[in-house]
Parts: structure tokens; sequence; C-alpha cells
């Protein structure tokens, strides 16, 4: 849980994509986050979380729906939401915190 720390304690967005390999909405997810990361490029980073790897996680976020999607910045959680997102909604959101 420290290396977590670490991980959203920094002063760009950090989003989070909780996801399991046998979800059919967190596939579709895959390619739609892959171009997410592209077009922010270093502005953001996106980390993909697999839920049954790292079960101690999700359970402490309350990370009930896959995919969930969580955004922080400066070790503070500023949006989060479940479900399919388009890639320009995220990048549009995202923005808001760059």
């Amino acid at each position: 849980m420290s290396k977590f720390g670490e991980l959203i304690d920094v002063e760009i967005p950090v989003l989070l994509d909780f996801f399991t390999d046998w979800n059919e909405q967190s596939s579709t997810m895959h390619a739609v986050l892959r171009d997410v990361a592209a077009a922010l490029g270093d502005k953001a980073k996106v980390i993909k979380i697999d839920v049954e790897k790292n079960g101690e996680l999700a359970e402490a976020l309350r990370v009930k729906a896959i995919p969930t999607l969580i955004i922080y910045k400066g070790g503070e959680m500023k949006w989060r939401q479940s479900g399919e997102q388009d890639a320009n909604t995220i990048i549009g959101i995202v923005q808001q915190y760059i």
C-alpha cells in the first residue's frame, strides 16, 4: 500500500483503471485507455490495476464494479466512475486536473 501512496502522490493526474482479464468491458477499455495515454503523453499517467492480483487495494478503495476509473492528483481522489467511457470523455475529464 505504501507503493500505492507513492504512485498517486504526484503533481500530474494519475488515472487508475481497475480491471479483470475476464470482464468484457475491461477488454474494451484497454484500447480506449491506450488512446487516452497517447493523447495525454507525459501530462498524466494511466495505470491499469488487475483487481484479481490487487484485491486488497481494490477492497480498500471499495471497487465493486469493473471497470472502475479513478483519477488522483497530489494523493487526493479527484474523480471516480464505473463502467465504460469513451476516450474523448476521459481525456476531457483528465485535462481538468492538468
